[in-house]
């Protein structure tokens, strides 16, 4: 067991806080080291740091980075799941079984998040109008509870601490093992529908015609665009390429189907000044919507389709030394015309968001904290620090709660306990059953103590 004091973020590198980061594995922790570490601020589990807040954060207390055990991945062919160590990263899981082929049944936009906090999180990908969050395919859990017991729970043996722990930021306790399903593939390719989008109009309109026809979609959407360009967009739609597929599109793929070696260019160096500002925004996206063919249908490897960002290490420091929010909200399908007042808004208020995506959600997973429920889902990120960012996000805010919808807590960096209690009708019901198991609130983050979560 390791111990270090380090001040940490989340990936939006605001709000510093300085923890005890322990590093252990699950023996050194389930034999007592955990009480021994723990005082009145708790402790909380971080995987590497990519929710974009304060979750993976517990100033004054303790953080603990779980490492995997000697066999961290363990894939059973005839059922079709694989049996992963929480520690273990995507990157890591992808790279042991996209060979033998296998995929992950939901990806985020990064490979380099843990399974664990996949879980905590609920995260979803491009697939979830069809598929759902992660959490609707995890079948079993392992995890260490607050009285240093080690458990291995199902939606069927333990509902109520199943549903609170899937999306519950790691407030349950310590999630230490996970059991999901798997989907074959035939190769490490995708076959990509992607086209120009003039207006959100189109846009909508477009989603909502051919969502059902592709396991995946999404838009990359220009919010600095105004006009009878508001909402201009990219969007990409995609399906696991076949052998059958790729002997028409990309043969020379063929030689090597399964291949996965995933390329990562250097690291961002620190100290960079803000290079995301509203001028160098409108420029980049003026050149990557022109530059998009209008209609282009072929192969993309599953790198530059699912983590294109991940080829650039530590992109999130081009923010400069403020850092930046990520914002990310949920709207019911019938509030369009609130989605559109969202964009007229933030196009209007000159705010810059380099990276903005527009997904379509499909069914909740249960998870009394999940995010995804049906709807359109609009993610922005915007520098800190920018004179009127906090007036703009909190008439955002009214705006989605006005109409039912909700803000992720992975994302947030930013929300108020109202903000949440509003948005997630099951609070309530989830601080019970995180009492029931940890009544001395051992699980504690800067976060939960930010939205009253505790």
């Amino acid at each position: 067991m390791e111990i270090e004091r380090r001040s940490l973020t989340g990936w939006g590198r605001t709000a510093p806080s300085v923890s005890a980061l322990v590093s252990a594995t699950l023996d050194e922790l389930s034999a007592g080291g955990l009480d021994a570490l723990t005082d009145s601020r708790g402790a909380i589990a971080r995987g590497l740091g990519r929710s974009y807040g304060d979750p993976a954060q517990n100033g004054g207390g303790v953080v603990v980075e779980l490492e995997p055990g000697d066999d961290p991945i363990r894939v059973d062919a005839v059922a079709g799941t694989a049996s992963v160590d929480a520690g273990v990263s995507f990157d890591q899981l992808l790279r042991a079984i996209v060979p033998v082929g296998w995929f992950v049944p939901v990806t985020p936009g990064t490979r380099f998040v843990t399974v664990g906090g996949a879980v905590a999180s609920d995260i979803h990908g491009k697939n979830h109008h069809a598929d759902g969050s992660f959490g609707a395919h995890v079948r079993r859990l392992g995890m260490l509870m607050a009285d240093g017991s080690q458990r291995s729970i199902t939606a069927e043996s333990d509902p109520d601490l199943w549903w609170a722990t899937i999306g519950g930021m790691g407030l349950t306790g310590l999630i230490t093992e996970v059991t999901f399903d798997l989907i074959p593939i035939e190769s490490r390719h995708c076959v990509v529908d992607t086209e120009r989008v003039p207006n959100l109009d189109a846009l909508i309109e477009k989603m909502e015609a051919s969502d059902h026809l592709y396991r995946y979609s999404v838009a990359w959407i220009d919010l600095v665009a105004t006009g009878r360009h508001l909402g201009r967009s990219v969007l990409s739609m995609g399906n696991h390429a076949t052998l059958d597929e790729l002997t028409e599109l990309d043969p020379s793929a063929l030689s090597s189907p399964l291949d996965f070696d995933p390329p990562v260019l250097p690291d961002v160096p620190a100290g960079v000044p803000n290079v995301l500002n509203r001028l160098a925004v409108r420029a980049f996206n003026e050149l990557w919507y022109r530059k998009t063919p209008r209609r282009h249908h072929g192969t993309e490897s599953l790198t530059g389709f699912f983590h294109p960002l991940d080829m650039v290490g530590q992109w999130s420091r081009l923010y400069g030394r403020h850092g930046f929010l990520q914002y990310q909200f949920v709207v019911p399908f019938s509030a369009v015309d609130t989605l559109r007042r969202i964009v007229e808004t933030i196009a209007g208020e000159g705010h810059a968001s380099f990276l903005a995506v527009l997904k379509r959600f499909g069914d909740e997973s249960g998870g009394m904290l999940s995010f995804p429920r049906p709807g359109w889902t609009l993610t922005l990120d915007l520098p800190a620090g920018v004179d009127g960012l906090g007036s703009l996000l909190g008439e955002l805010d009214d705006l989605v709660l006005g109409v039912g919808g909700r803000h992720y807590l992975a994302k947030d960096a930013f929300a108020t306990p109202e903000v949440v209690a509003c948005g997630y009708p099951r609070l309530e019901e989830w601080k019970a059953v995180r009492r029931s198991v940890d009544p001395d609130g051992a699980w504690a983050s800067d976060q939960a103590r930010r939205l009253d979560l505790l």
